[in-house]
């Protein structure tokens, strides 16, 4: 299928490893050219490198750490007056496992900027172009936490399901102007941040980390973890000219692990 976005502008954000590179992977070989964000900067400089190598795609790249909201604020004047994508994949870093109590203040705040404002302000900056062009997407990696609670990971818990609802707000008010709002659920996908969750329960629980995965692959009825080019793939379509008619959707990708409705 020709996802019909050659030529259209992506930012992705949290691009140097794990999902947004997969993202990033996936829309380069779909002909985007990208602005790749994220706090490594050595990361993001090595996969520009590979991507403008191997697919032909313009790539630069920007230095953001999103729990920092002077530099949101710095990158928000940046999508209006100089990167202006078309496509905006906000991908934020999960805040660190822990309970729903005797958590410090000072991590619900970093996490609520990081996971929310973050978000509300750089697609605030993203769908002013958009919605001038008179075409856009928008799509925002949550967690699969907000409809079935993680256990230890009580701050992301509690603070993605604002951004499904803050999404499926906008969603509504811009899909008469071209513009696709939508979240993208990831279940047990094969990363970094999967392999540090489950070193924390396996500490937490007085197990091994193989002895927790075995006992979480029971629960997924397709019987594996996901890779993130499974979930890159699901994410491009959700970006794609095909895909002008999902809109306040919120998509799981997941083996079916989820087991509500």
């Amino acid at each position: 299928m020709d996802l019909g976005i050659r030529g259209k502008k992506a930012l992705v954000l949290g691009a140097s490893q794990g999902m947004g590179a997969a993202i990033a992977r996936a829309l380069a070989g779909e002909g985007c050219d990208l602005v790749i964000g994220a706090r490594s900067k050595d990361a993001l400089a090595e996969l520009a490198a590979e991507l403008a190598s191997e697919h032909g795609v313009a790539t630069e790249t920007y230095g953001i750490d999103l729990s920092n909201a002077a530099a949101v604020e710095k990158l928000c004047a940046a999508i209006e007056n100089e990167i202006k994508p078309d496509i905006l994949l906000n991908n934020t870093g999960g805040p660190p496992p822990s309970g729903a109590i005797g958590v410090a203040t000072d991590v619900w705040q970093r996490a609520f900027q990081s996971l929310f404002m973050s978000t509300v302000r750089i697609t605030e900056a993203a769908v002013v172009g958009m919605r001038a062009r008179r075409w856009g997407r928008v799509l925002t990696i949550a967690s699969s936490g907000v409809q079935q609670p993680i256990p230890n990971l009580a701050v992301s818990n509690s603070l993605r399901p604002s951004v499904i609802g803050f999404s499926k707000s906008l969603a509504n008010e811009v899909a008469g102007d071209g513009v696709t709002v939508n979240v993208i659920l990831p279940g047990r996908i094969e990363t970094n941040r999967m392999i540090q969750i489950d070193q924390a329960n396996a500490e937490r629980q007085g197990k091994s980390v193989p002895e927790l995965q075995a006992a979480s692959l029971g629960n997924i009825p397709a019987g594996r973890f996901g890779t993130t080019e499974e979930f890159a793939a699901v994410a491009a379509f959700l970006m794609s000219a095909p895909a002008s008619y999902v809109t306040g959707s919120t998509i799981r990708v997941d083996g079916g692990a989820i087991k509500g409705i």
